[in-house]
């Protein structure tokens, strides 16, 4: 069973973009809570370290204030723990960014870290597809399980309503390969979520609506 409580507002130049989601499950208890028009800040509480550190290159690349607090099974390993935060935060995503009027749309972004190098486009479409072409070169960063990265993705996708693609194109240091996916991600999110002047009240498709 899950228990959703959402608070948000409207996407618009003159309103704050924030949203504040509770998600709790039998596996875990989710707290997320964003600012999309913030400055950097971040206060997360996930339980694995690496992951914190992934999360805390979204809100400071994404100039995304970001509070993220789970209590989650550990005990068994990180699964449940890194996809429910990724569908809390797709969830609190979708409520802040409101109807998308005005905002870019896409974005994207080409991240290095010495000898890694990763590209991440994103689609604030109304239509979850994830392709993600990683191949780690460890199965763990600290805590964190390579894998899951995937399930943190698919689970952001798929309650944020986004099209994404990531691709690390070089890359041997697993950590540096991680890092560079993460902020590449921030950045796209960052220009995709921007207020484009020339857009103001108009949603950005052809169909006009998202």
């Amino acid at each position: 069973m899950s228990n959703a409580l959402v608070t948000s507002t409207a996407a618009d130049c003159t309103v704050a973009r924030v949203a504040e989601v509770q998600r709790n499950t039998a596996e875990t208890r989710v707290q997320v809570r964003i600012n999309l028009d913030g400055t950097g800040k971040a206060s997360l509480h996930s339980g694995i370290g690496f992951l914190d550190h992934m999360l805390d290159q979204i809100a400071r690349h994404g100039l995304i204030d970001m509070d993220v607090d789970c209590a989650g099974d550990l005990h068994i390993d990180g699964h449940h723990t890194v996809e429910d935060i990724g569908i809390t935060l797709g969830q609190a995503f979708a409520k802040a960014v409101g109807d998308k009027k005005g905002i870019r749309r896409y974005g994207h972004a080409y991240v290095p870290l010495d000898e890694a190098l990763s590209r991440v486009v994103i689609d604030f479409s109304g239509r979850p597809s994830l392709h993600m072409d990683v191949k780690f070169t460890a199965g763990s960063i600290g805590q964190l399980d390579t894998q899951l990265v995937y399930e943190f993705f698919q689970g952001f996708v798929n309650h944020a309503g986004v099209t994404l693609h990531i691709d690390n194109l070089k890359g041997f240091n697993a950590h540096h390969q991680c890092e560079t996916i993460f902020k590449a991600f921030a950045r796209a999110l960052r220009f995709a979520l921007e207020h484009d002047e020339r857009m103001a009240g108009v949603v950005p498709s052809t169909k006009g609506t998202l």
